[in-house]
């Protein structure tokens, strides 16, 4: 059984239009050919038609959804646990921040943070991100959904003014 599947696979590989023999070999095992050999009995193999499959109609629910359609908004997407417009004393530069969103993360998105307009940080899937060794003075921080590297939406930016201990000399 084992060597005629090598014969069954060329079978499988050859036009529809082809001729297909079988015949044995010496050690009597099956022999598929496109051409007759000489001198040894030999019988042509009829092929079934191929089959055809026809791809699946859509689901109705993918039909009706247009393909261009952006995916559904976060109703809520907001920075909270920083003062908006006011002072944050993080003596370190380094402070964390929590994100509002609903309804919840959806798989294949994360959450990135944008700190004075540019992106902070690594894409994360955690509510929770952290900010490390800010510089003092004023900034703003907004929090962006990613797919993949695709920006979806952004929350409204929070301005806030990082103090930090500064020692003369």
């Amino acid at each position: 059984m084992r060597s005629a599947l090598p014969g069954l696979l060329l079978l499988l590989a050859l036009p529809a239009g082809a001729e297909i023999y079988k015949y044995l070999d010496a050690n009597g095992n099956p022999v598929f050919s496109s051409q007759p050999p000489e001198g040894v009995a030999a019988e042509r193999v009829e092929l079934p038609a191929p089959s055809i499959v026809a791809p699946q109609p859509p689901s109705p629910q993918e039909a009706a959804k247009p393909k261009d359609q952006p995916e559904a908004r976060y109703t809520r997407l907001e920075l909270t646990g920083i003062p908006d417009g006011e002072s944050l004393r993080a003596n370190n530069g380094s402070f964390s921040v929590d994100v509002a969103i609903e309804p919840r993360l959806r798989p294949g998105h994360s959450l990135r943070l944008l700190l004075d307009g540019q992106p902070y940080g690594q894409p994360a899937r955690t509510t929770r991100l952290e900010l490390v060794n800010v510089d003092r003075g004023e900034h703003s921080l907004e929090v962006e959904v990613l797919a993949g590297e695709h920006s979806l939406q952004k929350s409204a930016p929070i301005l806030f003014t990082v103090q930090r201990v500064h020692r003369g000399k």
